[in-house]
């Protein structure tokens, strides 16, 4: 088997469709929920690592202390090219723990169902690569990722924010949407933050339309955690390495 640190920040976001779908490929889920399980002290015996999202900020560590213990580990993920694959708050997260910025988004929530667009290092991405051109995905979020870690490649962007998907040192992923999440999950978020529901287009948030666009979720991102786990596995060689170069002196 191949074993995956999950680390859960919030009750709210639990690894979902994205677990079974990591545990049909072959993976076995050590799920921690911090502060009540403690998060290890190193990521020996793991072959990779998935970071979930939650309603915190991604430096709130004066409400959630254990914050800190989560950002050493996607910074030691990162350092040691540990296949990782961090989601919304676990996105920005990432980004600030390997030199990015996140701030409030100038621009408002993005909130529902929607799409993301494909940018050119996601064409030979071993993740990305054979996704469709505009991916589905369920937006939930205020903050955003402002500046991308040194180095990281961008995969995916939308009109309102650009980075909504990137890569550092080959095969650390940060995506700053949710594929985890339930139509169930999706309704409590909007009953707990009516404010952000209200901003979605009308009828988005209804059940119908979210069992129709999670089943669009389904059908992209099943394979892409199947992926994900043979990554992890040795059985799918990470991305080449970045052929972009510093500008000269």
């Amino acid at each position: 088997m191949t074993r995956l640190l999950i680390i859960q920040p919030d009750v709210s976001d639990p690894i979902g469709p994205l677990g079974e779908w990591l545990a049909e490929a072959g993976a076995e889920l050590d799920v921690r929920l911090p502060p009540e399980q403690e998060l290890p002290a190193s990521l020996g015996g793991y072959a990779g690592l998935i970071c979930l999202g939650g309603g915190m900020g991604a430096l709130d560590d004066a409400g959630h202390p254990w914050l800190a213990d989560v950002r050493k580990l996607l910074a030691s993920a990162a350092g040691h090219a540990l296949p990782t694959l961090t989601i919304c708050l676990g996105a920005q997260l990432l980004a600030v723990a390997t030199g990015g910025q996140i701030a409030e988004g100038e621009a408002g929530p993005e909130v529902g169902p929607g799409l993301v667009s494909k940018k050119d290092a996601a064409w030979v991405d071993p993740l990305f690569a054979d996704m469709p051109f505009l991916p589905d995905v369920l937006q939930f979020h205020r903050d955003v990722i402002t500046v991308l870690p040194p180095g990281a490649e961008l995969l995916a962007s939308t009109p309102k924010y650009p980075y909504q998907a990137f890569r550092m040192n080959r095969c650390v992923y940060g995506v700053q949407f949710h594929v985890e999440t339930t139509p169930d999950v999706v309704r409590a978020w909007a009953e707990m933050e009516p404010e952000m529901a209200e901003l979605t287009r009308p009828g988005a948030l209804e059940a119908e339309a979210l069992i129709a666009a999670h089943a669009e979720i389904a059908e992209t991102w099943r394979p892409f955690a199947r992926r994900f786990v043979q990554l992890a596995a040795g059985e799918l060689e990470a991305a080449a390495e970045s052929q972009r170069q510093l500008p000269m002196a």
